[in-house]
């Protein structure tokens, strides 16, 4: 009896150390992340999917807070800390970090040939020889508007200019409505769901941009300073106190029902789905007169990469690899509509209003921020200037000439296009 007891112990401790030691060997991947709103679509969507096919190898979302990310980020590489996956954003950050040999090089990762060149330009060295993050999604801008609002006011979508300022006149008589929902205290707003969201039309997408940082444009040529005239028309439709009105402002105004149109990015959709108790719908940025070409910001927002320093970079590049297909891109795109896949695979989109945003690529011409490559690299920061004067000429404090003035001698201070 005593033998079969101890022979028995003996497998039970076998079987516990066997089954301990397996636990033992699992790696464990660590992402790095600014996107804590995700939290929940990677731990209960993403992260199962790939554990799922991936045995042996566990993954942590470990988000830090938006406006704390890059500094906490660099804070961890320095001490060795880092988690072994990073969350890129576009160009100049990425492209810092890479250059410190914080960011694997990762151009013949399985899976980037799944990405068009523009795709993965956001993370590429300028010569575009070296790849260090595989892009994940990008973001279009345009106008989310209240489709009850615009019924019981039997308004119709604009598709040109004098349409859609003759549909602001119209909200604005009723009165039942604020025609549109932005404010200008939080400055990045004024710039990126105004400036850049209806520039491309004027500057031509990415011909305008590119040759902005070849030197044959300049931000006082009349294409980049239009975008500010039709900005500074904006101040009547946007309601008392914009001036003091925050980003999380504008965004209540519309959920609220108060606003029929918010200028926006295509992020808002997940948020406004859960808050939003009427019917929406978006429209891209209209065009001077109707058949001429349309261009919309559809801009690279996030990628992921390798730290270089991490010490299961075998696993984090079967991660990353996962990251890279079309599985990860219909999952991801699906999870938090509003993030456009940028895989070349197409992924059928099932938000209704995801689904419009992304149509506009079938009929428009796509470009991304034009401050966002090489141009603010220097100080003045071009991206943080364009933020300060897309405020100041919807406040009225500037005039659009003067913004562009400013925006350009700031440039020409520290940036010299290589010709």
């Amino acid at each position: 009896m005593k033998t079969k007891l101890l022979t028995a112990l003996l497998i039970g401790t076998s079987i516990l150390g066997t089954t301990g030691m397996a636990l033992a060997d699992d790696v464990t991947l660590n992402i790095e992340s600014w996107r804590g709103d995700d939290l929940a679509i990677w731990k209960d969507k993403l992260i199962p999917a790939f554990e799922a096919k991936n045995p042996g190898i566990k993954v942590v979302f470990a988000p830090s807070a938006p406006t704390e990310y890059d500094a906490a980020l660099g804070a961890k590489l320095a001490a060795g800390s880092a988690g072994d996956l990073i969350t890129c954003r576009p160009f100049d950050k990425s492209l810092e970090l890479f250059k410190k040999g914080n960011l694997a090089d990762i151009s013949s990762l399985p899976g980037m040939e799944n990405f068009s060149p523009v795709a993965k330009a956001a993370w590429q060295t300028d010569d575009g020889k070296s790849s260090f993050c595989v892009p994940m999604a990008s973001v279009i801008h345009g106008f989310i508007y209240n489709k009850d609002a615009f019924d019981k006011l039997g308004l119709k979508v604009p598709t040109t200019r004098d349409e859609f300022f003759a549909v602001l006149d119209k909200i604005k008589a009723d009165g039942t409505y604020i025609p549109m929902a932005m404010g200008t205290k939080d400055l990045w707003e004024a710039a990126t769901m105004g400036y850049q969201n209806i520039g491309p039309n004027y500057w031509k997408g990415e011909d305008g941009r590119k040759a902005l940082i070849k030197g044959d444009q300049k931000l006082t040529d009349k294409d980049w300073v239009a975008p500010y005239e039709e900005l500074a028309k904006w101040k009547p439709y946007l309601g008392d106190g914009f001036e003091a009105q925050t980003y999380p402002d504008s965004q209540n105004l519309f959920t609220l029902g108060r606003a029929a149109i918010y200028p926006a990015g295509s992020w808002e959709i997940g948020l406004f789905n859960t808050q939003a108790q009427f019917k929406m719908g978006a429209f891209p940025p209209p065009v001077e007169k109707a058949g001429d070409t349309c261009y919309i910001s559809d801009h690279t927002d996030i990628g992921m990469g390798l730290n270089a320093a991490s010490k299961h970079s075998e696993e984090a590049k079967k991660f990353l690899s996962w990251v890279a297909s079309p599985d990860f891109a219909t999952i991801y795109a699906n999870a938090l509509p509003g993030f456009f896949s940028l895989n070349s695979s197409p992924v059928k989109m099932e938000d209704p209003l995801a689904q419009e945003f992304v149509s506009w690529r079938g009929k428009c011409k796509s470009t991304i921020r034009s401050t966002y490559q090489i141009l603010s690299r220097g100080t003045p920061n071009l991206e943080n200037e364009t933020w300060v004067e897309s405020a100041n000429v919807i406040n009225g404090t500037d005039t659009p000439e003067a913004a562009a003035k400013k925006l350009q001698t700031g440039l020409d201070s520290w940036y010299k296009p290589a010709k």
